[in-house]
């Protein structure tokens, strides 16, 4: 019984090793390709929930450096870029940006803003991502050749109107929404929902149920790639951490869409 307890702690302090101090500092690449005549060759790249800490430029400098490895078309953040509730816990908005700043692709990078980025000042944080060439959308979209990006206000710390973001996009049309709980709202028109969020639920206990996810569906929409009514959304589990430091089987992620005939 002794030995089958000092088993057990130890098995206890290398998850607790693994999960503080290694999977949040993984970072893999998924790739997906869906099939769409329409945006054949087209490959984004979408990235989400950064939570960049005060002392993590080495991290955003990762994040930055593996994005711009994929050869993207176009680049599309999903929100949260700042950590925790207020300035204290994060790295400026303005150093956040000076980095994302670096980000290669033909058409540019589009984001939306996240629920953390609404509690620190969102107005502040959408001015430095514009400073830096990121295309901000608010409940509105851009057009682009074959296709066009439309963004929501976050659901959480914002007013999201899908009505109004759509207004005039009719080409092939890629939404993006910090919360993936929009998604019953989406029309049947929009080609691809893109969310976060929900951090894949950051800590997976059995690697089945999440210690805690903040979802009005519970797990439905929690992580990866969903077809419900016609619709398309993937979730990503994100790239950062949220109240507690740790992850457990939800490694951090950015995602390759490439769209084929």
């Amino acid at each position: 019984m002794k030995y089958f307890s000092l088993i057990i702690l130890f098995l206890f302090i290398i998850m607790g090793i693994w999960s503080v101090f290694v999977e949040p500092n993984i970072l893999v690449v998924k790739k997906i390709v869906l099939k769409d005549s329409n945006l054949a060759d087209l490959k984004i790249v979408f990235a989400s929930d950064f939570h960049i800490k005060p002392y993590e430029k080495y991290r955003l400098t990762k994040i930055v450096k593996k994005i711009n490895r994929q050869n993207p078309d176009i680049v599309l953040l999903g929100g949260d870029y700042v950590s925790g509730h207020d300035a204290s816990f994060t790295m400026s908005p303005e150093k956040i940006a000076s980095e994302l700043r670096k980000i290669n692709s033909k058409y540019g990078t589009a984001a939306v803003m996240g629920n953390h980025d609404g509690w620190q000042g969102k107005y502040g944080i959408i001015k430095a991502l514009e400073n830096a060439g990121i295309t901000v959308l608010e409940n509105s979209n851009k057009n682009f050749d074959r296709f066009t990006i439309a963004g929501i206000e976050d659901l959480q710390t914002g007013n999201p109107n899908i009505e109004k973001a759509l207004k005039n996009a009719d080409k092939n049309i890629i939404l993006l929404t910090h919360n993936p709980d929009m998604f019953p709202l989406v029309p049947n028109n929009v080609r691809l929902v893109l969310a976060g969020h929900l951090h894949g639920g950051q800590i997976m206990i059995s690697g089945i149920t999440p210690a805690y996810i903040p979802s009005q569906y519970g797990m439905k929409y929690r992580y990866g790639l969903i077809e419900e009514n016609g619709k398309t959304l993937y979730t990503s589990n994100g790239l950062g951490t949220s109240i507690l430091p740790v992850r457990f089987n939800s490694v951090p992620e950015i995602v390759v869409i490439e769209f084929s005939k």
